[in-house]
């Protein structure tokens, strides 16, 4: 059985304040995208160790055994013992350390993959739950669905929201952010305007006041990320910003727009 996961954009990012337990209080807007990772799973009696796992496409940094799908793998072992052995396999797609969730929506897609093949007939508020152990921006993965998130990210609202009528560019420069780094650059607060109400208005009013706060460390220790958000505008976005803690940034467009100064860039681009 084969699933493919999809990306996020992060529609607004606020770094609300931080947590006695060490985590930061966000509030965003998770946007899903049709960027995908294809996941393959089929039982193997032969297979040792519970789990075979492979991959192939963009490079996964790390062993096997630290890989997201494998651990959600494990998690569900945990509770039900009786599950096969099984062979797994990953093509990635999306870029990793991007700021597009693409581990986190390999982790859910796992989760709801064994659910469904091993008929374990988990409810959305159980694999929520496991979601959640695997990674903060998991949980919104199972919902699919465009919401407006708070606390670490698990925290989920629906959110009436449809980008259907524009090209969406996504640009990726190859460029790692340390989350963690990333986070240490903030001074936490409360926003001035929610993204909710933000998010209620039309996007061709958004570039004034929808703000990713990562934006400004991030583009002060790596300028050509802000460079692309500067090209995205010059070629007619009507709304562009980082995603996430980056170092991907997208654009919304109202017709077609050529990639090809990113592509030639050696960026991956791609217009959705």
């Amino acid at each position: 059985m084969i699933v493919f996961p999809n990306c996020k954009i992060n529609l607004g990012l606020h770094i609300c304040n931080k947590r006695e337990d060490g985590f930061h209080n966000i509030e965003t807007v998770f946007y899903p995208v049709v960027l995908h990772d294809a996941l393959e799973i089929i039982t193997s009696p032969a297979t040792a160790a519970g789990i075979e796992f492979s991959s192939t496409g963009l490079p996964v940094a790390g062993s096997a055994g630290d890989n997201i799908c494998v651990k959600a793998f494990h998690l569900l072992k945990k509770d039900f013992p009786q599950l096969p052995n099984i062979k797994m396999h990953l093509h990635k797609a999306i870029p990793m350390g991007a700021g597009l969730g693409g581990g986190s929506a390999d982790g859910a897609f796992t989760l709801q993959l064994l659910n469904t093949k091993l008929n374990l007939h988990l409810s959305t508020a159980q694999l929520l739950g496991y979601a959640a152990q695997l990674g903060s921006d998991c949980p919104f993965f199972i919902i699919n669905k465009p919401s407006y998130a708070t606390g670490r990210g698990e925290i989920l609202e629906a959110i009436d929201i449809d980008l259907s009528a524009y090209k969406i560019a996504i640009i990726n420069p190859g460029i790692h952010v340390n989350t963690g780094w990333a986070f240490g650059q903030l001074t936490p607060a409360i926003p001035v305007k929610n993204i909710r109400y933000i998010l209620a208005h039309p996007p061709a009013t958004w570039k004034d006041t929808l703000v990713n706060d990562f934006e400004g460390p991030v583009f002060a220790a790596h300028p050509q990320i802000k460079d692309i958000k500067d090209a995205l505008y010059a070629a007619g976005a009507i709304y562009a910003a980082m995603s996430g803690s980056g170092s991907t940034v997208f654009g919304l467009f109202e017709k077609e727009v050529s990639l090809q100064p990113f592509i030639d860039s050696n960026y991956f681009a791609k217009l959705l």
